[in-house]
Parts: C-alpha cells; structure tokens; sequence
C-alpha cells in the first residue's frame, strides 16, 4: 500500500477501506449507504479515488502479475474483446466533448478522457471495457472508452498497455505468444503490426473483406488463414466479462470519471489474481 510523508494523521486500515469499496461496487449501493462498519463512507469514496488516479490498483496489480509470470504462471496466449455497459443517469451529469480518448494507464495524471468513457449507442448513453486476458482468464490488461466506439482501433492500445516485469532484471515482457480475437479485430493494421511484433494472429477474416479480397484478384493478397482450434481459447474472456458483470456497480457503470471506473474494473481484476 501507498506510503505518504508528511500525513499527519494515520491511515484508517486498508482492509476495511478495501472490503466497503469492494461491497459498493459488489452490490451497487450508493456511497452513502455504505454499512458503517466499513468506515465513514467519504473515507472509503476518497480512498478508492486516490488509488484510481495515483495509479495504485495499477501497481498492485502488475505486482501480481510479475509474481505469477515468475512462477510461470501467465499463458501468453492473450485474448482481446470488449463488452458493452449501460450509464446509470447518475454517470452522464457532467459535460462532455464528442470525441474522447482511451484511458492511458501510463500518465495516472492525465488518464480522465474529454467524454469521460460515456457515448451514445444503440441502448443509450453507454461506456465499453477493453481488456486483454492470458490463457486462464487473468487481465493484463484494461482500458475504458465510449460506448460507441469500436474494438479495433483499442487494440493496439490495449496491447502497448501490457507490461508485466521480469522477477530478474530485464526488460518487462510486452509481447504475447498470440492475440486471439473475433471478427472486429481483423484489419490490415492490426495483422501488420502483429506480423512486425511476431505475435501470432489468430483472428477470422469477416465475409465482406473475404468478398473484397477476391474481387481484387492477386492485388487483393493471400488469404487470411488461423488456427480454429485456438480460436476456441477465447472463450476466456468472455468468462472474465461474466464474472466481473457479478459486480452490479460494473455492469451498470454509476461514476461520473471514466478512472474512477476503471480503477473499480482493475480492483475486480486483481481479486481473480488473488483467487489463483
């Protein structure tokens, strides 16, 4: 846990801060009506706020990661999706701008998007969960955006944002055996920079770019070619989505910052760390 000089009083105990964080967000209850044996509620908020935005739950959880690849423990075999949230009205009262960024884990002090992860699709004003798990369903890592917007161009993102350090000195690890993704993920830019990166694609082409390749003739290239048995590996994200939509305040996302939010997601992740 964080360490801060010159506090001049000290820190209520992290594990009952933690629990009422977690029990906010596992039952979807308002700040205020936290039970009081977690503590004053604003202790609990501010908390949970400090520990998004200084990138704590960052550090933690690539902590748990580096330990668990250390003991060989992460398959490299990494899966990429989004899944799809509704805002509760609580969520969309503060003014946005109509093009937002990703979250960017690398700058704790900067990482608040102009739209703050909110847009509007087809079910309303909405945020989307990017992730990138290992073989067993593990997140390596996560960034938020808006409803909106769509899984290719946050995959090179999300893969830049993967970073897991050596147990011996070395650079951190950054480069997974495969990227194993659906549909919305095959582009020309996205098979490019993994074929530069030596990653393996194991990514199917959609029907209409199939079409357009073959109208193109030899201009149109070779055809995209993936291992379908590996493709059925991605199952694991969907079951990491399954399991953190338990938390009611993720499947309906209540706050009104997109790193609030996201360090509630990071929070979720570092428990299934735990759990192994």
């Amino acid at each position: 846990m964080p360490q801060v000089s010159g506090r001049s009083r000290p820190w209520r105990d992290h594990r009952q801060v933690i629990e009422g964080i977690v029990h906010r967000y596992r039952t979807g209850v308002a700040w205020r009506d936290l039970p009081e044996r977690f503590g004053p509620w604003q202790t609990v908020w501010k908390r949970h706020a400090r520990f998004s935005r200084d990138g704590t739950w960052d550090k933690i959880l690539t902590a748990s990661q580096a330990r668990a690849d250390a003991n060989g423990g992460i398959d490299w075999r990494v899966s990429v999706d989004s899944t799809i949230n509704r805002a509760h009205q609580h969520a969309a009262t503060l003014p946005r701008t109509t093009q937002g960024a990703p979250t960017n884990h690398k700058n704790p002090e900067r990482r608040e998007p102009a739209d703050h992860a909110l847009g509007r699709s087809r079910g309303g004003l909405s945020t989307k969960i990017h992730a990138a798990v290992d073989g067993y369903g593990r997140p390596l890592a996560v960034l938020v955006g808006p409803g909106q917007g769509g899984d290719a161009p946050m995959c090179l993102p999300l893969l830049d944002a993967i970073r897991v350090p050596r147990a011996s000195a070395g650079r951190p690890r950054t480069t997974p055996d495969a990227v194993l993704g659906d549909r919305a993920y095959s582009s020309r830019a996205i098979r490019a920079e993994l074929r530069r990166r030596g990653i393996v694609a194991v990514i199917p082409e959609p029907r209409d770019q199939q079409a357009h390749r073959r109208r193109r003739g030899s201009r149109g290239g070779r055809p995209v070619t993936y291992d379908p048995v590996a493709y059925r590996g991605r199952n694991t994200i969907e079951r990491f989505f399954n399991r953190i939509k338990q938390w009611r305040a993720l499947a309906t996302c209540y706050d009104k910052h997109a790193v609030i939010y996201r360090g509630a997601v990071v929070l979720a992740a570092l428990l299934l760390w735990f759990e192994n």
